[in-house]
Order: C-alpha cells, then structure tokens, then sequence
C-alpha cells in the first residue's frame, strides 16, 4: 500500500509539472522523504556529457566547490550507463564520489557510502540517472529496486512528454518567425525599394541642385534602410539554411557584401538544432567583420569529426585588443551563450592589425557521423 501511494503521490507532481528542473528537483524530494531514505540526485545524459540537474539534501562533503565533486570526472554508475550495461535498477557498491570526497577530507559523509542507480527512461529512449542513498544502507531489496524503476519510468515519461511540449514551443516559434518574415518582405521591402525607384526617377527630372541633392540622400537612405530590412529577415528566416549551413553562410556573406569562403572537411549532416546554433554564430560573426573588420573576405572552417563539429571563423581585419579577460560585447557574448546552450565551447583569438579568429567547438552524440 505504501508503495502505491509514494507512485500516486509522484505521478500527481508530474502530471502537473511544465518546468522540467523545478519538476525534477520535487519529485526527487518526495521521493527520498516518502521512502525515507536521505538523499538523491539526478544525472542529465546528453551528447555523451552529463549534468547534475537536481540534488536533494546531498552531505556536505558532495556540496563542497559548489558541489565539483558531482560535476566533474566519471564514476560507476555513469560508465555502466554509457557503455550500455546499466538497464534497470541496481545497487552500486560503493561511491566513487564519495570515495573521492573522504579522500580529500571535504567534509561529512553522513554515513553515506552506497547509492542505489536506476536509469530514466521512456520506452527505449533514455535521459539519465536517477541515484538515491541512506546513512549505513548498503544494499537496497528488490521490492525497493523495483519502486524505485517505476518512479524512474514515470519520471522519464514526464521528462519525454515535457520536451514535447518544448519542441512544440520551437515549431510554433518558427512559424511565427517565417510569418514575420513574410510580411516584412510583401510589405516594408517592397515599399523601401518603391521609395527608391521613385527618388531616384524625381531626382532624373529635378532642376533644382537642392532637390537633386536631398533626392539623392532620401534614395541613399531608402537603399540603406532596404538592407538592412533584408538582413533582418534573413535572420528571422535564412535563406538556403535548407541546403545546409555553408550554403546559407556563402548567401549571407553576398548580401552583406562579404567574400565568404567555406572549406569543409567531413560530412556535414548535422542536427537541426546544431545547425541553426552554426547558422546563428556565424551571422552575427559576419555582422561584426562587416562592421568593424575593415575587410571583406572572410575564412570559415567547417570540420565534422566523429564526436564534434568545429566552426572557425577567420578575418583578416584590424582586429582588437583581447586577452580573455575583458568583458564581451552583446554580439560576442551571444555567441558564447548559444554554444554553451548545446554544451559546446566558444574561443575568441584577437590581436589589433592581425585579424579575428573564432572557433566553435560542439559535440555530437556518438556514431553520428560514422
């Protein structure tokens, strides 16, 4: 019966959850306190790198570094998990964590040495590592493995059908940004580019030297204004991001006035979401060369390898000042955030008169490319 109600009390939580870290961090605290054992986390998994996404009353010698210990190297559970051999709930004989933690005396274990595993699942598809663990509890029954695999079932259900809902959110995202971009094109576009047929035709018959020369300014501007409508809907909508991110690359560069060449080594046939990251860090790269390089040829290095692609971007501009140490502008520091947002890295190499290089770094989930 006790076992019924901790599932009828978890299932409730998740079926009202929208927000999956703020559901996580609940159901793991309704789990440890319903079967009263002392603490739980749970591993993300994700392109072959983990995340510790939820934790609930861990001893402080896991806290300690901001909680590094967790964050950092390999351990047991995680290793059986990726190499394939953790399909259901098991006990873990030790901890390595907490081996490690003891080790450099970072503080009280609370007694804890052991941990049951299970891994979060829907159907075949899986998400993670749910660990939970109890003062001098070193093995965990069957009946307590088996509760504990239908809470992680519900979980990864909950987790599937949330990520569901997110990629919801993307595609009405998208539409609305195609939409936009369609009325801005049948509408403003069309009516900058008449301004400018019409200054330019007024400008033709004027007597006036005034005239011709305020004329020729409202065309300027009208021309101006008509490129930078374009580059707008370019980045609501990229054009030939259908044929891949170097094609779209190359076509931008050309409405920008840049020399884009792209060299690529590998097969590039990548995720969507990776895609649209390398198609967005490489416009705004192209808008930053276009205002500030001083040149308009422009490098991109594209090298698709088995476990990560790897974008450079190269000018040989008049470069800036930059040790790794000043703060980032917008356009930079928005680059940094999306490829951290798909666990990639971002470097920035720069020095006054020797040009800009930026490399994009993001891993792909193993066999992706085999």
């Amino acid at each position: 019966m006790e076992e019924l109600q901790t599932l009828k009390t978890i299932a409730e939580t998740l079926n009202e959850a929208n927000d999956l870290q703020t559901m996580l961090h609940t159901v793991l605290k309704q789990l440890v306190n319903l079967t009263k054992l002392q603490c739980g986390w749970i591993f993300f998994v994700e392109n072959g790198r983990y995340s510790l996404i939820a934790d609930y009353e861990l001893p402080p010698a896991l806290l300690k570094d901001e909680k590094r210990v967790m964050c950092e190297g390999d351990c047991w559970c995680l290793s059986r998990y990726n190499d394939g051999r953790l399909k259901r709930a098991v006990n873990i004989i030790e901890c390595k964590r907490l081996e490690e933690a003891i080790a450099g005396n970072w503080g009280e274990t609370n007694g804890i040495t052991h941990h049951a595993t299970v891994p979060l699942r829907a159907g075949e598809e899986t998400f993670g590592l749910l660990n939970v663990a109890s003062p001098h509890k070193h093995t965990f029954s069957d009946k307590e493995l088996a509760l504990l695999e239908s809470v992680a079932y519900q979980i990864g259900t909950a987790i599937k059908r949330i990520k569901l809902a997110e990629n919801e959110k993307k595609h009405a995202l998208l539409a609305e940004r195609n939409r936009l971009a369609r009325d801005l094109h049948d509408s403003v576009s069309q009516l900058l580019f008449s301004l400018s047929l019409t200054a330019r035709g007024a400008k033709e018959i004027a007597v006036d030297e005034a005239l011709q020369v305020a004329l020729n300014d409202i065309q300027q501007l009208a021309q101006e204004a008509l490129q930078q409508m374009r580059a707008l809907i370019w980045q609501l909508r990229p054009q030939g991001l259908e044929n891949g991110v170097a094609s779209a690359l190359i076509n931008y560069g050309k409405m920008l006035g840049l020399c884009v060449n792209v060299q690529l080594h590998g097969v590039l046939h990548l995720p969507s979401e990776i895609e649209e990251c390398l198609w967005r860090i490489g416009q705004e790269a192209l808008n930053n060369c276009k205002k500030h390089a001083g040149v308009s040829d422009v490098l991109i290095l594209l090298f698709v390898e088995r476990e990560q692609v790897r974008m450079e971007m190269i000018d040989k501009g008049c470069g800036f000042h930059y040790t790794g140490e000043e703060t980032l502008s917008f356009g930079l520091k928005s680059m940094k955030e999306r490829a951290e947002a798909v666990n990639g890295t971002f470097l920035l190499q720069s020095e006054i008169g020797k040009g800009t290089r930026i490399t994009i770094r993001i891993p792909l989930e193993k066999g992706r490319n085999e």
